[in-house]
Formats: C-alpha cells, sequence, structure tokens
C-alpha cells in the first residue's frame, strides 16, 4: 500500500513538472510547434541546407548547417558540409523565425571579423518554409525553400 502511494505521489509530480516544462517564456509566443524540427533544402538533388530548432526549456534554440556545392568540369556536382553553427537571438512570432549565425568561419580568413548575418524562415505550408537572408535581400539573393522532417 505504502509503494502504492509512493508511486502515485511520483507521478503526479512528473505530470506537474511536464506541465511547468510547458510554460512558454516572456515574451515567447505560446505556439512554437510550427517551426520546431528538422527544415532540409535540396539543390539539383543533393543538401544544401538544414536547420534544426528546438525547444529548450521555453526557448528557441538551434543550428543551421550550410553545403558548398562544387561544380568541377567533367565531374559530378558535389555537395560538401560546413560547420554548424548555432541560432543567436532566433525569435517566432508565430509565422516568421529570425535568427542571426556567424560568418567567421564562412571564409576565412576575410571573414574572421565579419558581424553575425541575419536570416528569415518563413513558413508557406505546415512542413514548408522559405529561407532568406536579410543581408543580401537587395542583392536578389536565392530563396531557399525548407522542408520539415521528422528526423
Amino acid at each position: 500500500m505504502k509503494s502504492r502511494m509512493v508511486l502515485v505521489c511520483v507521478l503526479m509530480w512528473m505530470l506537474a513538472a511536464a506541465t511547468m516544462a510547458q510554460v512558454p517564456a516572456p515574451g515567447q509566443p505560446a505556439n512554437t510547434a510550427p517551426i520546431l524540427g528538422i527544415w532540409r533544402c535540396q539543390m539539383e538533388d543533393l543538401p544544401a541546407v538544414t536547420l534544426t530548432v528546438t525547444d529548450e526549456g521555453g526557448s528557441l534554440a538551434g543550428a543551421v548547417l550550410f553545403y558548398l556545392h562544387r561544380r568541377d568540369p567533367s565531374q559530378p556536382i558535389t555537395a560538401t558540409p560546413g560547420v554548424p553553427e548555432p541560432l543567436f537571438h532566433p525569435r517566432f512570432d508565430g509565422n516568421t523565425l529570425t535568427f542571426e549565425v556567424s560568418h567567421r568561419r564562412a571564409h576565412p580568413p576575410r571573414t574572421l571579423n565579419d558581424p553575425p548575418v541575419s536570416f528569415r524562415l518563413e513558413l508557406i505550408a505546415p512542413d514548408k518554409a522559405e529561407l532568406v537572408n536579410d543581408n543580401e535581400r537587395d542583392s536578389n539573393a536565392p530563396v531557399f525553400i525548407l522542408v520539415r522532417s521528422e528526423y
């Protein structure tokens, strides 16, 4: 009987802890579910961008990985992954995720003192979004279409 009571108390405590963990941080929208997950973009049937967005106790976090596509004469196109970069200041307004990424390691040594680059991931369908580099917005920069996946 005593072990059953302890089990019930433990289960109630776990339920209460899980409920409290889902409370959003101040200023954070209540529903970040539409943006959470792994987002991928392919170009020419090769990976181009992988973006991971998580909710870490009410705060958005994540990382982005860009791939370099090489086109050598008489060789098939290849995609080489860069270094995953953490997302700085991720914010989600219910439709658009904005964040910054370090540019220091992009093309060293000339980029070692570069400021962070700003990006927007705008939802265009439940599991589809456009990724735009805000720093290149005026130069007709490419818009990458990302699709959310389960893994």
